[in-house]
């Protein structure tokens, strides 16, 4: 069997800065949610999750063929939350390896998502993140022997970032790929 790689994107938030749920948003060139999810799956990922909370009814509707809706119940304490729902369905979909990326990347390029996958070789030790000009972002490419110690610290606001540097994550130069480039205004 084939080493699977799990997308995670997370989408739940409510968006208060930016003025509703960025699960629902959209641009000139379509709304971001199919987008993060396509971007996954063309980087290899089976299956692609969206994790949602803020708008979830109608950001169902949004999802492309082959991506996952699922709720995290506790979507409106922060991104650590949403984060360990998609980590938990990860699990149970029996994830050698998980890449995540948030909706609210509108200028993600292909790019930067595939040089993060490119890490992934099968070594369940994997820890990648995308950099760029120096500050972290997203994707962010979890093998499977951290999934576990990444969940015991994750939750409420508290996101994934104090394991990633305290576990030197790789730094995959992404740089001019709106790896870093979070809209939180419209």
């Amino acid at each position: 069997m084939a080493d699977r790689l799990v997308g995670v994107v997370l989408a739940a938030g409510a968006g208060t800065r930016f003025g509703g749920p960025k699960a629902l948003a959209r641009d000139d060139a379509g709304a971001w949610l199919p987008r993060a999810c396509t971007l996954l799956a063309d980087a290899g990922c089976e299956p692609v999750v969206a994790v949602l909370g803020a708008g979830a009814d109608e950001a169902k509707h949004l999802l492309p063929k082959g991506a996952h809706g699922v709720i995290a119940d506790a979507w409106h304490e922060g991104i650590g939350s949403s984060l360990r729902a998609g980590i938990e369905i990860a699990r149970a979909a029996h994830a050698d390896a998980v890449l995540v990326t948030l909706v609210d990347l509108p200028d993600l390029a292909p790019e930067a998502v595939a040089r993060v996958a490119e890490r992934w070789t099968g070594d369940p030790r994997v820890l990648a993140r995308a950099v760029d000009g120096g500050t972290p972002g997203h994707p962010v490419l979890v093998g499977s022997a951290h999934l576990g110690p990444l969940l015991a610290t994750v939750g409420g606001e508290r996101g994934a970032a104090h394991y990633l540097a305290g576990h030197h994550a790789e730094e995959v130069d992404c740089t001019g790929l709106g790896a870093a480039s979070d809209a939180d205004s419209r």
